[in-house]
C-alpha cells in the first residue's frame, strides 16, 4: 500500500475507528447504557465522544447506538422492507439516482467477461472512506471494484480484486478514478460503474442497484426479482461476489429472518454502513 487519498474530511478513517470500537462496546455491555458510560468503555470523555458521532453520522451517539445493535437488521426489515421491482426488463446498462448521486452503469458483455479482462486497463488507488481505507479499481467506463480494509489487509484486498479479472493490466492512477469516488461516498454528484460479471451475477447486482439507501431487502425478495425464485442460494453467492461495494449495496441485502447475512469485507462494516444510512435517512 503505497499512499490513501484522503476524501472529503481527513480524519474520517479515524472516526471509523472509533465506530468500531462502538460496536464492540456496545455488544458487551446492557442494552441502553448512557453516553457517559459508553464513553468510558471507550476511553473517552462524554464530550469528545458526542462530538466524534456528530461529525461522522449527524446524530448523536445516544441516538445512534439504536442503530447498531444487533435487533437493527430486524427492526429494519419491519420498517424500512423495499420490494424490488421485476428486473427481467432490465438491460445491460442503466442509470439511477440515490438522492443526489447520480449513477450509471454498464455491463460487460459475456464474451467480454470470458476473456478475463484481456486488453483491458484497470486503474487502481488506495482512499480513506467514512468506512476506512478502501481499495478502488475502475476502467475508463466506471468504478469496477471498490473493497474495504478495516477486516483484512491491503495485499489481501488487492489480491481478491485482482484474481476476479487476472488477464488484465493494473495501473495506479488514484487520480482517474478520485472524482468517482469522492462522489459515492458524498452522495452527490456523479458517479459510474463498469459492472464486470457473469449475466446472472449481473442481474442480481442489478437488482441491487434499485434499494434506496436506508432501506433493505431479502435474498428471496432478490431471487424473485431476478425471476429465479427458488435461487436464493444462488443469489447469496452472487451478492456475496459484488465487486462494487457499498455502491452496489449488497449490504442492503438480509435474512428474510432478521439476520444480517454474510459480507464480504467483513460484519463490522456491514453493521457500521447500514446504521450510518439508517441515521442519515432519520436525520
Amino acid at each position: 500500500m503505497t499512499h490513501v487519498q484522503t476524501m472529503a474530511a481527513p480524519d474520517t478513517g479515524y472516526h471509523y475507528n472509533v465506530m468500531r470500537r462502538a460496536i464492540a462496546a456496545i455488544d458487551a455491555g446492557e442494552p441502553g447504557q448512557t453516553l457517559e458510560q459508553l464513553a468510558a468503555r471507550m476511553g473517552m470523555s462524554p464530550a469528545h465522544f458526542q462530538r466524534l458521532f456528530s461529525r461522522w453520522v449527524g446524530v448523536s451517539p445516544k441516538r445512534y447506538q439504536q442503530y447498531l445493535t444487533l435487533g437493527h437488521a430486524k427492526a429494519l426489515l419491519a420498517e424500512r422492507f423495499t420490494m424490488i421491482e421485476t428486473a427481467g426488463s432490465v438491460g445491460l446498462s442503466g442509470t439511477g439516482r440515490l438522492h443526489d448521486l447520480f449513477v450509471r452503469w454498464e455491463a460487460m458483455s459475456p464474451g467480454d467477461f470470458a476473456r478475463k479482462g484481456a486488453g483491458l486497463e484497470i486503474r487502481y488507488g488506495w482512499f480513506e472512506t467514512p468506512f476506512g481505507a478502501a481499495l478502488a479499481m475502475g476502467t475508463d467506463k466506471g468504478l469496477c471494484g471498490l473493497g474495504f480494509l478495516s477486516e483484512s489487509s491491503p495485499e489481501e484486498a488487492m489480491a481478491d480484486l485482482t484474481r476476479r479479472w487476472p488477464e488484465a493490466r493494473y495501473v495506479e492512477n488514484p487520480e482517474a478514478i478520485g472524482p468517482w469516488v469522492d462522489a459515492a461516498f458524498a452522495q452527490r454528484g456523479d458517479t459510474a460503474l463498469h459492472m464486470m460479471g457473469a449475466p446472472f451475477q449481473i442481474k442480481v447486482w442489478e437488482a441491487l442497484l434499485t434499494i434506496p439507501s436506508g432501506q433493505v431487502t431479502t435474498y428471496s425478495e432478490i431471487a424473485g426479482a431476478v425471476g429465479h425464485p427458488r435461487a436464493v442460494r444462488a443469489v447469496g453467492t452472487a451478492v456475496g461476489r459484488n465487486p462494487v461495494s457499498f455502491l452496489i449495496p449488497c449490504h442492503r441485502a438480509l435474512r428474510k429472518s432478521g439476520g444480517l447475512g454474510g459480507y464480504h469485507w467483513g460484519l463490522p462494516v456491514k453493521r457500521a454502513i447500514l446504521a450510518w444510512e439508517s441515521a442519515r435517512a432519520d436525520a
